[in-house]
């Protein structure tokens, strides 16, 4: 077909009318395809921090895991303080995760995979108050998760034992010292050595058929 000057000129003004739009809704729906991060906590409480730490740590779509105290009065709370059993605290450790990259039930099972739940006195070779077990959920959801996770394990009759691990509400976390943080890093072998004698590694291969680190 013959386009005169006045045709070309027409289908041009169409073309710069509709272009914008259609660029629009490609920008837009390469918005919809870029997930935007939700971040939201997780604390668990399996005795030494360190192990639990590792655990999360290199988990996809964690982005933080830092080794604290939480769960007691004492304010601002130091190791040798929390290691008297005195505070009520319990070494934890705060995850921060994004939602859109792993959701908070697959966060409780890989923190059961971590500890013997029928401990009452603490974890393997650590014993006192500060080394027991729990979850301490940051809102009515994940309480709800929590408990469901706790009952069928319960019932999956895994152990002969009850589960003690307790479900708290979360209270203030105090990041613990700087030595505590990445200690599985800053000192593998002090820390394989420790997994390894506590007696943590050979219960968690043995029970969860555990490849650990």
């Amino acid at each position: 077909m013959f386009l005169n000057r006045k045709n070309l000129l027409g289908i041009l003004i169409l073309i710069a009318f509709i272009f914008p739009f259609v660029a629009n809704g490609e920008s837009k729906k390469g918005e919809i395809k870029m997930e935007k991060e939700i971040l939201e906590k997780a604390t668990f409480a399996g005795g030494c921090f360190w192990c639990i730490e590792s655990a999360f740590d290199e988990t996809e779509g964690v982005k933080e895991a830092v080794s604290g105290y939480t769960g007691g009065k004492t304010k601002n709370p130091t190791y040798a303080e929390v290691c008297t059993g005195k505070t009520g605290h319990y070494e934890a450790v705060q995850v921060t995760f994004d939602s859109n990259k792993i959701i908070y039930k697959d966060l409780v099972e890989i923190f059961w995979q971590q500890i013997d739940p029928t401990d009452p006195e603490g974890q393997f070779a650590d014993k006192g108050s500060q080394y027991k077990t729990a979850i301490f959920y940051h809102n009515e959801e994940q309480k709800r998760i929590a408990e469901e996770s706790k009952k069928a394990l319960e019932e999956s009759g895994k152990f002969d034992k009850p589960i003690v691990t307790e479900i708290r509400e979360a209270t203030e976390f105090y990041p613990a010292e700087d030595y505590h943080q990445d200690y599985y890093k800053t000192c593998p072998l002090r820390y394989k050595a420790y997994k390894i004698g506590s007696g943590r590694e050979s219960f968690l291969k043995k029970v969860w058929k555990k490849v650990t680190d």
